[in-house]
């Protein structure tokens, strides 16, 4: 929700640009932090939904690890300020180069995604005379019940370690001076609200640190990974339910006294504290559609357009008639100005009857907004506001 303030100033910028709420961001982060604490359970961000320098100046505040998918991701974390015994580098395809900077700045942990990674790593280590510290990332095919394009938790997925490598990967690991098995590491998907998912999770994971054990590693580390959703449809001040959801690991996860249990959630830290603010160009009325056509385009939000993305959509024009109970509603496909027939934020979508300079917008852009921003028809940067300027 904005405050009368809030769309004041907003009236006197230049859109498009992405609006943080520091506020709501800090008491997601603290909820995070006092939910999870109590079951001395690990956090770590996921870099890849808002690397934002005002976010992460947060996060790495509050005290929570980061969990890397690309050496420019380590780079940022370590520059921003986490602690390199923080510093958790995933992603299926890390090349030479990422793994020898990962080295150098001795990272905490290298969450492997092949049979063949391993071996690369134990060589990329033994060059420089340092043992990698290791942990497989199994698919443990689960299904997370989401988007077809956001799970990654099935056999047919390309992440991680399928179970019938896992003898593969002891085998490496039993001859390899230079990597250090710490523990196990899953990701099931995104967007995961259903919290039977996780307790499946945990049945899995379960089975997967025996198996190790069983054949002579020690696992001190149980990595869940994330996946927690937030709640798109409203948006106003949500906080995720942290507590049910560490609440499930506790119940179900088979935990032995010297091991940790770490997380990297990533959107439902920020996915609510961002919105994106854009103007209406034209609104073209028709007799099967009606449109409005906004400044922000896919290239400042490509969710939408890349998995029918649902994200709620307002029209925050201060103007009494546009949000008076009394004013029309008007069913608008919403739309951008990006030369691409899937530049498109929402159909049909219900809003008051609007006009040409209205202010929109668009919800819960604080994950895989700004980040998966594009340059594409020569657009300029999105700019940023945040809430510490408008006090």
């Amino acid at each position: 929700m904005f405050s009368d303030k809030d769309i004041a100033h907003f009236s006197n910028l230049e859109t498009p640009f992405y609006y943080y709420d520091l506020n709501l961001l800090e008491r997601t982060l603290k909820a995070c932090e006092e939910a999870s604490s109590v079951y001395k359970f690990h956090v770590h961000y996921a870099m890849k939904a808002n690397f934002n320098p005002i976010v992460l100046k947060q996060i790495e505040k509050i005290g929570f690890g980061a969990d890397c998918v690309s050496g420019g991701e380590v780079k940022k974390a370590i520059e921003v300020g986490f602690s390199k015994d923080k510093v958790v580098f995933a992603g299926v395809g890390k090349s030479d180069k990422e793994i020898n900077d990962a080295l150098d700045n001795d990272i905490f942990c290298f969450n492997v995604e092949s049979v063949q990674e391993l071996q690369v790593i134990n060589e990329l280590a033994e060059a420089k005379q340092k043992v990698a510290k290791v942990a497989i990332r199994i698919n443990p095919n689960v299904d997370a019940h989401t988007h077809a394009n956001i799970t990654t938790g099935l056999d047919e997925n390309k992440f991680g370690v399928n179970s019938w490598d896992m003898p593969a990967c002891a085998a490496i690991l039993n001859i390899s001076p230079n990597l250090e098995f710490v523990g196990i590491h899953f990701h099931i998907g995104s967007q995961i609200t259903n919290m039977d998912v996780y307790k499946n999770l945990c049945i899995r994971v379960n089975e997967f640190a025996a198996w190790f054990e069983d054949h002579g590693f020690k696992v001190t580390i149980l990595n869940v990974g994330g996946g927690l959703g937030i709640d798109y449809h409203n948006p106003n001040g949500q906080i995720p339910d942290f507590k049910s959801y560490f609440k499930i690991f506790s119940d179900f996860l088979e935990v032995k006294p010297y091991q940790e249990v770490h997380f990297e959630l990533g959107r439902a830290l920020v996915g609510q504290s961002a919105s994106l603010i854009s103007k209406v160009l034209y609104v073209k009325n028709g007799k099967k559609k009606n449109f409005i056509i906004l400044d922000a385009g896919m290239t400042e939000l490509m969710r939408p357009a890349l998995y029918q993305a649902y994200h709620k959509i307002e029209n925050i024009s201060p103007k009494s008639e546009v949000n008076s109970p009394e004013s029309a509603i008007v069913k608008y496909d919403v739309v951008g100005p990006i030369c691409e027939s899937t530049d498109c934020f929402g159909k049909e979508v219900e809003l008051p009857e609007t006009f040409r300079n209205d202010l929109i917008a668009i919800r819960s852009t604080g994950a895989y907004g700004e980040v998966m921003a594009s340059h594409y028809n020569l657009r300029e940067n999105v700019q940023i506001v945040s809430s510490e300027e408008i006090k």
